[in-house]
């Protein structure tokens, strides 16, 4: 049985092992790429915003009275120019008053001439007197007085006249300026105060979106100054108009206060002709007020820049490089972001290939084989990996 068990032990500690020649090969990882280019772009800032009207007023009378006519324009909706009627209110009681005042200026210019005569007839007796008279009493001889006051009375009553003037023609209600009217709140047969709400009115001329911008990027749009022109701005609803409807605007103002909530600049952008009034509009989609809008601001030109997908763009801003087949990574100086892009000026050169697959596991160095040739590199591995 020793002489077994000897020769079982034998064979157990001289028996081969098998040798695997191809496993511990370093697989190159299958990556796509992208090949940069390196020029002038002109980036684009997006923010959202609400259209407000730039023009916003509460319409009320100057004078009291009851409404006796509506233009048939003024109806919630309608449109109306500069200028136009938009109510009556009775005139009559105006029209007695102007009429009154008139004769109460006849009455002064008369009372003027009188008095008038009074003074010649004064200044022939001052001269019997030899002018002997002291200034004071010469001035109540000649009754200067008299014919000052005759005078003021003239003017106080020419200023009636010119002021009933005024409240006549105030009876006549007319839009300030070409407006779309948001509502209105009187009728034939209303009566009316200086402190009431006949309608509310807005400018037809533009409407304003009110948006904001992060304040790192105020230095790459144009504010108006000086007579220079803000920023160029399209603007899409993408909820209410069709595919590929925009409206173009321009950067309006700079409000010099931050936003109470995300901190970020205000900035009023101006669009011209927000309901396609003029004829040469008509085509273009109409701003509502109060909607929530997509507004892209067009930024200054970045000269000499690499642009990348803000994808591409790895942890602690670096980017993934094939570099003659192998990964490098590198640190990238990046100039400007706006939604899509990152604009890199120290990093990336002109024609170089960046990585575009996600890593699981990124070590510098590593080799890489791109997408092209996968059949390729997979057989050779199988062949590789069968040596055993």
């Amino acid at each position: 049985m020793l002489a077994g068990a000897a020769i079982i032990l034998l064979i157990f500690n001289t028996e081969p092992e098998a040798q695997r020649t191809g496993a511990t090969k370093e697989t190159a990882m299958l990556v796509n790429t992208v090949q940069v280019e390196k020029g002038n772009f002109t980036p684009t800032i997006s923010a959202m915003g609400t259209v407000v009207p730039s023009q916003d007023i509460t319409l009320s009378p100057r004078v009291s009275g009851e409404i006796i006519q509506l233009s048939e324009n003024f109806t919630p909706g309608g449109y109306i120019e500069e200028g136009e009627m938009l109510m009556q209110i009775d005139p009559a009681d105006y029209q007695n008053a102007l009429q009154q005042r008139r004769s109460e200026l006849e009455q002064a210019k008369t009372d003027l001439t009188i008095e008038m005569g009074r003074q010649n007839v004064a200044r022939q007796d001052y001269e019997l007197l030899d002018d002997s008279l002291e200034n004071e009493n010469k001035a109540l001889v000649l009754r200067e007085p008299q014919l000052n006051a005759a005078r003021s009375d003239v003017q106080s009553a020419e200023a009636a006249v010119e002021q009933a003037k005024l409240n006549l023609e105030r009876t006549t209600i007319r839009a300030p300026f070409d407006a779309y009217i948001l509502s209105r709140n009187v009728n034939v047969g209303s009566q009316v105060t200086p402190s009431d709400n006949l309608a509310r009115l807005v400018g037809l001329e533009t409407y304003w979106i009110e948006t904001t911008v992060p304040l790192r990027d105020l230095r790459w749009i144009d504010i108006p100054e000086n007579g220079n022109g803000g920023s160029p701005v399209t603007i899409r609803n993408r909820t209410a108009w069709n595919d590929g409807e925009h409206r173009k605007g321009n950067l309006f103002r700079l409000v010099g206060a931050l936003e109470n909530e995300t901190r970020m600049a205000r900035v009023l952008v101006e669009v011209p002709d927000p309901h396609g009034y003029l004829s040469e509009n008509g085509d273009q989609p109409r701003l509502m007020i109060g909607s929530f809008v997509e507004a892209n601001i067009q930024a200054r030109e970045l000269r000499d820049v690499v642009r990348l997908n803000r994808d591409y763009i790895r942890q602690d801003d670096t980017i993934w490089v094939n570099e003659n087949d192998t990964l490098r990574i590198r640190n990238a100086e990046i100039l400007f972001r706006d939604a899509n892009y990152a604009y890199i000026t120290e990093g990336l050169q002109d024609g170089e290939q960046v990585v575009t697959t996600n890593l699981t596991t990124v070590v510098d160095g590593s080799p890489l084989r791109l997408e092209s040739s996968t059949n390729t590199t997979a057989m050779a591995d199988s062949t590789s990996a069968g040596n055993i």
